[in-house]
């Protein structure tokens, strides 16, 4: 028979200081399953929404003695870490990637554990905002990576919906935040000098990271003339690299591609040159990692970031040590040439050199739809507004390709 109860407790008088037993302001219902098991659960502090919470929780107990099971209801009572885990499973089943399963599921538990979530009826969307107000303004976290966060629970409430495991979408309404208000590092491209003064300094420089001179100035190239990501670079053996075909090119296998495709990238020929010198010097071996730098695709992590950092420190401190004149030397000190990070709070980070490359096809004149293809984006936009940097000169050079607006009318010949 099912019944509703409050819980009695000790507690401390606040007049005698003496512990004195009493009730809960809660009210708690006791009944059994269809299975005959005996379940406690707290209902509310009104006595008569209280009774109505158990007669539903009866009703859907009735049901299911008579065969009528409400999967809904049958997975409402299993706890949150069964769904994560569960999840889990299905991100894996997909094929994403070990760090994007990592971070997800982490960013989920991370927030259950703060929220005292232990079921899906506690999966609330004001006290995900609430934690992430808290991660802005205590933590000083950026937009962008609180919009990482709520990405991965629409991901989770929109397979809760499809298993039939929620009714509703408790996150349906939180929308992620315009990240281009708080940026926090932002990439900006090499020019040809800039570069030119990289892979000089770096190809005499001693070993970082645990690569050669030589191999860092390889990998810059590679990166910088085919906008190749850094774990796709890691995952480049011989067997990846057609250096003799009638137009070389190289691949990207699909598990290491982020579009998840098999990619191929064609070579220019330059580059073509480079990468036979080099690779004479390299392991026969065709399935040996080029770049044994990214764990995921079976190599040694490694930082490339510090790796292009300490280069263009290098190459900065060569540059400026080569001033012609004291005068000069001043002007290049107080200079962005070569900064890692420049006045403006710009990175010359690793990824840049995939800006680098994108940003180099727009100066060429390539056309927007086919610096796309070749950037390997869906969408143009990101090519456009994020990959595609267009400095000051840049901007003159175009204004003064224009006619000019003083020329006069040609005389006609025929006159």
């Amino acid at each position: 028979m099912a019944s509703i109860f409050k819980k009695q407790q000790y507690v401390t008088d606040p007049k005698t200081g003496k512990r004195v037993l009493s009730k809960t302001r809660k009210w708690y219902g006791r009944y059994r399953d269809a299975d005959g098991t005996e379940h406690r659960v707290p209902l509310s502090t009104d006595k008569r929404i209280s009774q109505r919470l158990l007669d539903d929780i009866m009703e859907q107990v009735e049901r299911q003695r008579c065969g009528v099971v409400d999967e809904v209801v049958v997975e409402m009572q299993k706890s949150l870490t069964d769904h994560i885990n569960d999840f889990e499973c299905h991100l894996r089943a997909k094929n994403d990637s070990e760090y994007h399963i990592r971070t997800t599921i982490n960013m989920i538990k991370k927030v259950a554990a703060e929220r005292k979530w232990k079921d899906l009826r506690n999966l609330k969307a004001s006290e995900l905002e609430a934690f992430l107000t808290k991660l802005r303004n205590e933590r000083h976290l950026s937009i962008e990576r609180c919009n990482h966060y709520v990405r991965a629970f629409k991901t989770f409430a929109h397979w809760l919906m499809d298993n039939d495991r929620i009714n509703k979408d408790p996150f349906r309404k939180i929308k992620v935040l315009n990240a281009s208000t708080d940026q926090r590092h932002q990439r900006r491209p090499l020019s040809m000098e800039e570069f030119t003064h990289l892979v000089s300094t770096a190809s005499s420089g001693p070993p970082i990271q645990g690569f050669s001179g030589q191999d860092r100035t390889m990998l810059y190239y590679i990166a910088a003339w085919t906008g190749l990501r850094r774990k796709e670079l890691g995952s480049l053996t011989r067997n990846h690299i057609f250096l003799d075909a009638p137009v070389p090119y190289l691949t990207v296998p699909a598990a290491y591609s982020k579009r998840k495709r098999n990619d191929i990238i064609y070579l220019h020929e330059g580059l073509v040159g480079l990468l036979k010198n080099w690779l004479e010097k390299k392991s026969p071996d065709p399935n040996a990692l080029l770049f044994s730098m990214v764990e995921e695709t079976g190599g040694v992590d490694r930082k490339t970031s510090k790796m292009i950092r300490m280069d263009m420190e290098a190459a900065r401190n060569c540059w400026i040590a080569e001033s012609p004149s004291p005068e000069e030397e001043e002007k290049r000190i107080a200079s962005d040439f070569l900064k890692y990070q420049d006045s403006q709070g710009h990175f010359a980070d690793f990824h840049g050199l995939r800006h680098t490359f994108i940003t180099n096809l727009s100066l060429c004149g390539i056309s927007p739809k086919v610096a796309q293809t070749l950037a390997r984006h869906s969408d143009i936009k990101l090519t456009m507004n994020i990959y595609t940097h267009m400095n000051a000169q840049a901007q003159i050079n175009a204004i003064n390709t224009l006619p000019s607006p003083d020329q006069k009318p040609k005389e006609d010949s025929g006159k």
